[in-house]
């Protein structure tokens, strides 16, 4: 849903890099997943499955993966 978000931290040799993949539109989801090969693959999909934006890091190189869901309090109820 929107407001879904991944943060990736990318070990680059000297520095590190921050990487940013955010589901961008009503309806869209980011998943996370852990390939053969050592690759972790971050996907923005739609509702049907679709992937529309994708990213692939090498996993040895992975720092930090941090996953931010949305609110999911749609509705709007306080419970």
């Amino acid at each position: 849903m929107k407001g879904d978000k991944v943060e990736i931290v990318i070990d680059a040799g000297d520095t590190s890099r921050t990487y940013e993949i955010a589901a961008t539109k009503a309806g869209r989801r980011v998943e996370v997943a852990n390939q053969r090969g050592g690759v972790i693959e971050v996907s923005e999909v739609t509702r049907s499955g679709t992937p529309v934006r994708t990213a692939r890091f090498m996993s040895n190189r992975v720092l930090a993966l941090v996953e931010h869901p949305a609110d999911g309090d749609s509705d709007g109820s306080d419970d």
